[in-house]
Order: C-alpha cells, then structure tokens, then sequence
C-alpha cells in the first residue's frame, strides 16, 4: 500500500481525494490536515509514502510548508495540487523541493498516476503545468545552467537513462530496459544530475524539456529520481 498524506483546507477537497486514493487502488490515507503548520507538525513522524500539498492554504501555505518537509522528512515526497491561476508559485513550489505538480480539476485516472509515480520516486509534470514552469526556467534561471552543451557531457548509457525518465520510466523499470542494476540506475542519475548542473528530479526534466530530450505532450510525464 502507498501511504498517502492530505494537505488541504477544504473538506471537500480532502475527502474527494481520498475517495479517489482509495485501498482497493492500493493507496491508504494516513492522515489529512487543514493547514501547512499542521502538517509539518504531524508528518514529520508519520513519514508518509507521497504528501499531496494545496498550495493557497492560511498561515504556512503549501511552499513554505514543502520546503520544511523537504528537509525534515526527506524521504517523504511533496506532490503539489494546482490549478491554472497559480502560475506565479509554480517556480517557488519548484525550489522548495516539490517533486511535481497535479491539476485539481485532473481526472482520478491522472491523479492515481501521478501520486503511483511519485512514490517510486519520480516527477509528475501535468501537461497544463509544463509550458508555465518551462517559460519560468528560461526567464530566471543562470545561462550557464541552460547551457545545452552540457548535454554532450553525458555518456550514450546516461542518455538512454535520461530519456527513459522523461518518458515516466521508475528506477526498476530503467534498470529492466537497459538490463542494468537498479544501483547502477541511481549511480547514472547522479553522475546526469552532477554533469547537467541541476540539483534534482525536477530540474531534469525541466533541462530535459529545454533542450529537447522530451517535449510535452497530450498525457502528463512522469521522470524518474
């Protein structure tokens, strides 16, 4: 079972989504909270497989809240909820550690992806999403970062690694494709992470769908940490 947490302040809200992350999926709901405040308060100890984060929450609102989980409880992926008014917080959700972003307005089917992807240790990136956050990391981010010789820097095995990952592939179903170890997988991930200069999940695949590794299309992506 995936242990999933709920961070929203609205009933309806939290209880539509569980009723979507439902066992007989394979999901368990270990705790809902109203607030950023209580959720860092709680889950630090609960450790939950995937933490669905709203945004727009009083007191800690969902970025502030996602940078503290990010640092108390690592292991605990932040999947943030948004909707297509939130441009201007995509970018901080991002920098805060979030391993993705899910549309409120996405189907159950969409949504069982995404929470399924994070938890094996992926990016989810709704396609309604990716252009917004793509137009953010050319305008702020570093030159250098966006360098696109970089990717020459990469050997053929990384590429077939970071190309299997923007297309939704987990770490064991990498492995699976280019019969390699799943250690092995996470030793290439780091060595892309360290020669693209970015810092983790989320930034492959904002470099990968910057410099055309991948492009986004009609369904959502997945890439893999």
């Amino acid at each position: 079972m995936i242990r999933v947490a709920l961070v929203d302040d609205q009933a309806i809200v939290r209880a539509g989504l569980a009723r979507i992350l439902s066992p007989a999926d394979g999901f368990e709901v270990v705790a809902e909270c109203v607030g950023g405040r209580e959720a860092v308060e709680r889950l630090t100890d609960l450790r939950p497989d995937v933490i669905l984060m709203d945004i727009r929450m009083p007191g800690l609102d969902g970025i502030a809240a996602t940078a503290r989980l990010r640092s108390t409880v690592p292991h605990s992926p932040v999947l943030v909820l948004t909707t297509f008014g939130e441009d201007e917080v995509l970018w901080g959700a991002i920098e805060a550690g979030a391993a993705g972003f899910v549309l409120k307005d996405s189907s159950a089917e969409d949504l069982i992806s995404a929470v399924r992807a994070v938890a094996g240790g992926g990016a989810w990136f709704d396609p309604g999403v990716a252009p917004r956050v793509l137009d953010r990391y050319r305008r702020v981010v570093a030159p250098g970062t966006r360098d696109a010789a970089r990717l020459n820097l990469l050997t053929d095995r990384e590429h077939d690694v970071l190309r299997l990952m923007a297309r939704g592939a987990t770490n064991a179903e990498v492995a699976a494709r280019l019969y390699v170890a799943e250690a092995t997988v996470k030793t290439h991930i780091g060595s892309i992470f360290t020669k693209l200069g970015v810092r983790d999940r989320a930034a492959a695949i904002v470099f990968a769908y910057d410099h055309g590794v991948v492009s986004p299309g009609a369904s959502p992506t997945a890439i893999d940490q």
